[in-house]
């Protein structure tokens, strides 16, 4: 568990790195104000799951528990359904995307509580 999670975070942070890169200068000219904000905030939370997946990986060193797993996992889905949606709705205008948002943003709260109780039990 703790190499696959640092393997997820490191790709995770290498396309967040990458996405950033890509709306900075890319996309700068080509999106309206609103959908650069929105694509900046999907890159921004890719970036903070992104070492959180780090943070699980070497936690995992630590604490032998599924509750980790399941955490990263979960920052996995946040990344794809709550970052993945706004990169997508900002780049083709499609709004009802904005609506699956959400699921990712509980994906994102289900791992850092499930961090929690992993690490308040481990310890």
């Amino acid at each position: 568990m703790q190499k696959l999670f640092l393997m997820a975070g490191s790709i995770a942070m290498t396309l967040a790195v990458a996405l950033g890169a890509f709306g900075a200068h890319g996309l700068k000219k080509i999106l309206s104000e609103e959908m650069l904000t929105i694509f900046e905030t999907g890159v921004r939370y890719h970036f903070y799951h992104a070492l959180g997946l780090l943070i699980i990986g070497l936690a995992a060193r630590h604490l032998s528990t599924s509750l980790l797993s399941w955490s990263g996992w979960l920052m996995v889905a946040g990344i794809i359904i709550f970052s993945g949606s706004l990169y997508i709705l900002s780049i083709s205008g499609i709004r009802w995307l904005g609506a699956i948002t959400p699921i990712g943003g509980l994906c994102y709260i289900a791992a850092w509580v499930l961090f929690a109780i992993a690490v308040w039990k481990g310890i």
